[in-house]
């Protein structure tokens, strides 16, 4: 049986990259496609046989891929996919777009219906650096892409959403049917800890939906130490913010990661995330979360068992959750067994089957 990869891109390591380390783990050596490929900041993947489309050989591609979304349908819809048998598509963006033969079996992986598209389209342009003038004009350009990804979608088989969050957004936007597989998680690469650190950590890249912000304004009412990992526009921001219990540790490499985690007192999750990897590398190293009741986190956090739940995005909230989480006793053993439930050979058994039944 002959199989394809597909992603959207290569260029840094996220949610996204990991389940494509995942797939290359499992398939060794079924080609990779990707629009375009960094070799050095994507050392795991050196060995696959990887196939990049025109946008690899223009000037700052990999770097600001963002730029050429335009151009992301020509890329993916260039490759000659005629070879396989199966082709797997792990998508977030244009990925799902590409043009496979009748007999070949199309398999996506579905992250999110495309953001900037759907749902999220208003505050990625409000976000956005650009003058009012030429934002009625990218907001027509976007529907253009937008009629373009609803007919992409419907090139795929089978979908698989990472979440009963995203599954709901794919019958919404894509009018299709998808099965909920969640995506891996090394569980292996963090160790349970049983000892309640003396600061609470919150994780992730300094953007405004992070909401790294509310938690900040959380903690400078409660006076506790907040330790913060992660680097990003932000960081100025966020640093005028936050009073001196606020500490903000930069980017982290996955060994300080794993030993901020395990020290923690429990990590705080303000944001919405289609999934969010993040609550369960804590939760692996026998941590409880306290996140916004929302989106991904409803499907890896156990509501007063493996961390509790806040319902408004607000630093009171914050402030009341943390208040609660302190009057309560913790089984770390336990958070530790609901996270193994998510761990990267899981996800790959279950990719096994998926390719046997549709082949």
């Amino acid at each position: 049986m002959r199989i394809a990869l597909v992603c959207d891109w290569l260029t840094n390591f996220g949610g996204a990259e990991q389940v494509m380390l995942a797939l290359h783990e499992l398939f060794p050596f079924a080609p990779i496609y990707t629009s375009v490929y960094n070799q050095d900041k994507m050392p795991s993947f050196r060995m696959a046989e990887m196939h990049t489309s025109f946008l690899q050989k223009i000037p700052g591609a990999q770097k600001y891929h963002q730029l050429f979304l335009e151009l992301m349908p020509y890329a993916f819809e260039s490759f000659d996919l005629s070879d396989y048998d199966v082709v797997f598509s792990n998508c977030h963006s244009c990925a799902k777009g590409v043009i496979t033969k009748p007999e070949t079996t199309h398999l996506c992986y579905c992250h999110t219906p495309t953001r900037y598209l759907w749902g999220d389209w208003q505050a990625y342009l409000a976000d956005f650096p650009l003058p009012f003038w030429l934002k009625p004009l990218i907001s027509s350009r976007l529907h253009k892409l937008r009629q373009w990804d609803f007919l992409a979608a419907s090139r795929v088989d089978h979908f698989f959403a990472n979440s009963r969050n995203v599954q709901e957004r794919v019958k919404k936007y894509y009018r299709r049917e998808s099965e909920v597989l969640y995506p891996p998680v090394r569980i292996s690469d963090f160790k349970l800890s049983q000892n309640e650190g003396s600061y609470f950590l919150a994780v992730g890249r300094l953007i405004p939906y992070k909401r790294f912000d509310l938690v900040i304004r959380a903690f400078n009412q409660l006076k506790l130490p907040l330790w913060i990992a992660g680097e990003g526009p932000e960081y100025r921001k966020l640093k005028t913010l936050a009073k001196t219990n606020v500490k903000f540790c930069g980017r982290v490499n996955d060994t300080e990661l794993a030993e901020l985690y395990g020290n923690c007192r429990a990590l705080i999750f303000p944001q919405e995330e289609d999934f969010g990897i993040v609550p369960l590398e804590a939760q692996a190293c026998g941590r409880p979360v306290l996140a916004y009741g929302c989106g991904g986190a409803l499907e890896t956090v156990v509501e007063e068992k493996t961390g509790l739940f806040f319902q408004t995005q607000t630093p009171e909230a914050i402030v009341k959750v943390v208040q609660e989480f302190a009057s309560r006793k913790w089984d770390s053993i336990s958070i530790r067994h609901h996270a193994e439930q998510f761990d990267t050979e899981v996800f790959k058994e279950k990719v096994r089957g998926i390719i046997e039944t549709n082949s």
